[in-house]
């Protein structure tokens, strides 16, 4: 087994040193296959970002939070997402390992906090694929003409269509992360088209007068929301309401948020990357960047087709709905190809990213390590079965369309801890080899970290408690199965006993 080197941690901390989570990489039977280039990686981000954000989140947030404000919700959460993803870069340029920000978490806060930040990454990533599953199976009944892929058994209502879609994304990442990268790149180049297409024909339908008032007054009332639906920031300074209004606006960046989540995912896959050090950081940044420009683009057109009001009013605004709006059938029907399109590359995207922070930690004994073993496809088949099987039931039987914020405290969470790695180990370990130095350190990942709490404080209390009560479970866990379990501390004591035994 391979030794350590290891700079001790102080008192009974459990740091797993870099060194040690590379050499991981290569142990018999749980080693990844290396498939991936700097554009597979940017696909992968571009294919789960561009989904969820543009076909269902920004009409519903622009309609009932932000009003034609909504652009610069997007703009706000682009900023705290950039920030993030410059710290990311460098993390992942510096541990290459499947795992994302819990292993960058081990590296730098012990065992403990990596344990916590691989719990609230499980959320992240499973409320997010049984969220998007549902938008797809909804959008199938739009492009077919029935209502919605749902049917009731035994008095449930079962989607069906989120069944489907869940039982093919696993089927095709089962056989290979190369064969996800090049279906990923199929679809994502449609639904960019779609994308584009919205720019440009919606833009012969703007109207001036739908921008006005760009940020409409806030609403008492329900739409305003009361008690634990408001913002946690709302409740803990007795501000307005945080729909419409400046408190709106911030609320709407903490939601379309959700939007941006992706490039964290490509951080996951640095370990199947071909040259993790110079193509993961231009996979993250180049994803982001295209992604900022699209969402930024079909804000404005959305918010100049149709007044928000009309989309407040419409049953289940979408994208879609704006054209509807506008006499455009036929782009409409369009657009909802694309967005089953779309939601394709984002479900395939978010099980990725579940099956490899699980994969980083039963490799490392925090969860059963019979679960890290891969298969012939080099991948870990036993546990891509399990996330599908997981996602499946809760995305088939359970009412989880309000659960979206749930994803966004996770992965802001995730944010602030990445951020505050890279201050860490620059003092830490300040002789690693980066293949991508974050600039202006300590500066722009304190930034980061002020605008994702910020952003957190805008996200309900409801979601602040759901969130608590996941992360208790979690720690519970730790301390009944991981710690006792833990490969870094079985290490800890084996190498205590050769120390003891010598003379």
């Amino acid at each position: 087994m391979t030794q350590e080197p290891v700079t001790q941690a102080p008192g009974r901390l459990r740091l797993k040193s870099v060194e040690q989570s590379i050499a991981d990489t290569d142990e018999p039977g749980t080693k990844l296959r290396k498939d991936l280039n700097w554009w597979d990686l940017t696909v992968f981000g571009v294919s789960v970002v561009i989904g969820a954000g543009i076909f269902t989140i920004t009409a519903s947030t622009a309609a009932n939070i932000t009003g034609p404000a909504i652009s610069l919700s997007f703009i706000f959460a682009a900023i705290a997402c950039g920030l993030a993803a410059l710290c990311y870069a460098e993390f992942a340029s510096t541990v290459p390992v499947a795992g994302s920000a819990y292993t960058f978490s081990y590296a730098t806060f012990g065992e403990f906090v990596a344990w916590i930040i691989g719990w609230d990454l499980i959320l992240e990533f499973a409320v997010a694929a049984a969220v998007v599953a549902k938008g797809w199976s909804s959008y199938l009944g739009t492009v077919f003409g029935f209502a919605g892929g749902t049917a009731e058994v035994a008095g449930f209502d079962l989607d069906w269509g989120a069944l489907v879609i869940i039982a093919i994304v696993t089927a095709i990442l089962a056989m290979g992360t190369k064969l996800s990268a090049s279906v990923s790149l199929a679809i994502t180049a449609l639904k960019v088209s779609v994308v584009l297409l919205v720019v440009i024909v919606g833009a012969f339908y703007i109207k001036m007068e739908n921008f006005s008032p760009f940020i409409p007054a806030p609403e008492p009332g329900e739409a305003g929301g009361t008690g634990a639906e408001q913002s946690l920031f709302s409740l803990m300074t007795g501000a307005e309401g945080s729909h419409y209004g400046w408190y709106g606006l911030l609320a709407g960046a903490s939601i379309v948020f959700f939007a941006f989540i992706g490039f964290d995912i490509v951080a996951t896959t640095a370990e199947e990357t071909k040259v993790p050090q110079r193509d993961v950081p231009r996979g993250i940044l180049a994803s982001l960047g295209i992604v900022t420009v699209l969402y930024v683009a079909v804000a404005i057109v959305l918010s100049g087709m149709v007044s928000y009001k009309d989309l407040r009013d419409a049953e289940s605004p979408n994208l879609a709905t704006a054209f509807s709006l506008n006499g455009v059938d036929w782009a409409a029907k369009v657009i909802s190809i694309g967005a089953l399109a779309g939601l394709t590359t984002v479900v395939i995207v978010l099980v990725l990213g579940q099956t490899r922070v699980l994969f980083a930690m039963s490799r490392d004994g925090l969860l059963p390590r019979q679960l890290a073993k891969t298969g012939e496809h080099g991948t870990p088949v036993r546990i891509t079965l399990l996330v599908g099987a997981v996602v499946a039931v809760t995305a088939t039987v359970f009412p989880i369309d309000k659960l979206e914020e749930m994803v966004n405290i996770g992965t802001l969470f995730a944010f602030v801890l990445v951020s505050a790695g890279v201050i860490v180990l620059r003092r830490t370990r300040p002789d690693l080899k980066r293949g991508f130095r974050t600039p202006w350190v300590p500066v722009l990942p304190i930034l980061s970290i002020i605008a994702c709490v910020w952003l957190m404080l805008n996200l309900t209390g409801l979601t602040w408690i759901r969130f608590s009560v996941w992360m208790a479970i979690g720690v519970v866990l730790y301390f009944v199965y991981g710690r006792r379990h833990s490969l870094v501390a079985r290490r800890q004591r084996e190498r205590a006993g050769l120390h003891t035994d010598t003379p």
